[in-house]
């Protein structure tokens, strides 16, 4: 662990991209060969804005790593943080629980607090109106959602006082996790509900892609499924049930161009109604 985690402290640029495009080459591979859904799409042109945005949420990381840096430095040098009052414990269980606890604020905390706070919502929607999810809607966030996740993920080093190693370890589970579970593959229904119960499945993570509520208020996890469970979020719905985008805003035509795309976070607050299905 200790050579891992020396390796994501330095880990080069060019691996992290290789990450990034591997992960989506992969699962996008994977999609054709054995797909949840067969949609009847131009993959290429549905695939463009969502690579856009994947796009701007690099460049907002890129810019703002400095920051990370500086919160991270701070904390080691001076003992701050959750794993580094708790007793001292092994390398595995140090690097385990660290990456654990940025996935509860960096992904799980914002994802909560972006569908239960209006302004928030309206610009996590975004993320919500592709109607036919993939592994490249992994990405699909506004440059404002990317700013305000990135805002959680720093409030999560600060408090977490977690090294670089742990952060970039984190970062990279984190962005394989959200391509495999929006990725639309079909794995057996059985060992799809076995991963539920460690990590977000791709099944699991469908129901919050539902258009109605209550599902869209659930499953908020990104890498770990325990937080759902824990906290009450996780919910089932079978896949031949759900319905991709939201409600609210139906037109699949417009959520698909760009230019609205840019423009939904100032639409008036609308969350999605409520499912007769329980």
């Amino acid at each position: 662990m200790e050579v891992l985690l020396n390796y994501f402290e330095n880990i080069p640029s060019a691996h992290r991209s290789l990450i990034l495009v591997g992960g989506l080459t992969f699962f996008w591979i994977l999609e054709g060969l054995v797909p949840l859904y067969k949609f009847n799409y131009k993959k290429w042109k549905h695939a463009w804005p969502n690579l856009f945005f994947t796009f701007t949420t690099v460049l907002i990381n890129f810019l703002l790593a400095f920051l990370l840096l500086k919160t991270s430095d701070w904390a080691i040098a001076n003992d701050f943080g959750i794993i580094n009052w708790l007793p001292e414990m092994s390398i595995w269980m140090y690097a385990i629980l660290g990456v654990m606890l940025l996935d509860f604020i960096g992904a799980y905390l914002a994802h909560f607090v972006e569908h239960n706070v209006k302004p928030l919502w309206m610009v996590h929607l975004v993320h919500h109106t592709d109607h036919k999810v993939d592994t490249t809607t992994a990405n699909r966030h506004h440059p404002l959602e990317s700013l305000i996740r990135y805002a959680f993920t720093l409030f999560g080093v600060f408090l977490v006082g977690a090294p670089m190693g742990v952060i970039m370890l984190y970062q990279s589970l984190s962005l394989v996790a959200t391509q495999f579970g929006h990725a639309n593959i079909s794995l057996p229904k059985k060992v799809d509900e076995i991963l539920s119960w460690v990590i977000v499945s791709p099944d699991m993570h469908k129901v919050h892609h539902h258009n109605m509520l209550p599902y869209t208020d659930s499953n908020y996890g990104n890498i770990f499924s325990i937080w759902d469970r824990l906290l009450g979020t996780f919910m089932k719905l079978d896949t031949k049930d759900i319905v991709y985008g939201v409600d609210t805003f139906p037109n699949e035509d417009e959520n698909s161009k760009l230019t609205v795309l840019l423009k939904q976070p100032f639409h008036k607050y609308r969350k999605p109604t409520t499912s007769v299905e329980k």
